[in-house]
């Protein structure tokens, strides 16, 4: 199982990065903002596959998905662990989460642009926002507890602030910073 899973998150990440670099390399021909929304529409759409497909699968065969799941036995790591792993392997851009109610300060907007724009999310007014911030575009789409399990490791987790996450909330939204 475990080398099952190695593979399908290593294709995943490996198909994943291709999509987002391609654009972004192409930057040129296209402006900053349509990059930036391919680039969030290939992550949430990679974050989904691992959610829905690889974490079901993983869960039915005794593999749970774990904070610390480098040093547990039987775990695959969060999905939004997932998002930020990704974005550690790409230099062109930054590719990670904001949260309404993040568990970890390095998840909170950067600049009050951010929040702006996060509250523009939040509102439901839009979906994908793209705008420039000091220099930089930055592209964020909002993102949802698209499973119970969401919901339910966000409730439980001893640094939560909001205890009461249920499937379907919007919790804030994968970001891209691009120079």
């Amino acid at each position: 199982m475990k080398s099952w899973l190695g593979v399908s998150t290593g294709f995943c990440a490996f198909i994943v990065g291709m999509a987002m670099v391609v654009p972004a390399t192409q930057a040129g021909d296209i402006s900053k903002g349509k990059a930036a929304e391919f680039i969030l529409a290939t992550a949430k759409a990679a974050r989904t596959v691992f959610v829905k497909d690889i974490v079901a699968k993983a869960k039915a065969g005794g593999v749970k998905p774990n904070e610390d799941w480098a040093k547990a036995d039987h775990s695959i790591m969060l999905p939004a662990q997932f998002v930020k792993a990704v974005g550690s392997k790409i230099t062109d851009f930054e590719l990670g989460l904001v949260g309404t109610s993040p568990l970890y300060a390095s998840n909170a907007p950067k600049t009050d642009a951010e929040k702006k724009a996060l509250a523009e999310l939040a509102s439901g007014k839009a979906k994908v926002v793209t705008f420039e911030d000091g220099g930089q575009t930055i592209g964020m789409s909002a993102d949802f507890a698209i499973v119970d399990g969401c919901a339910d490791c966000h409730n439980k987790h001893p640094k939560t602030a909001k205890t009461d996450w249920k499937k379907g909330d919007f919790m804030g939204a994968i970001v891209v910073r691009m120079k």
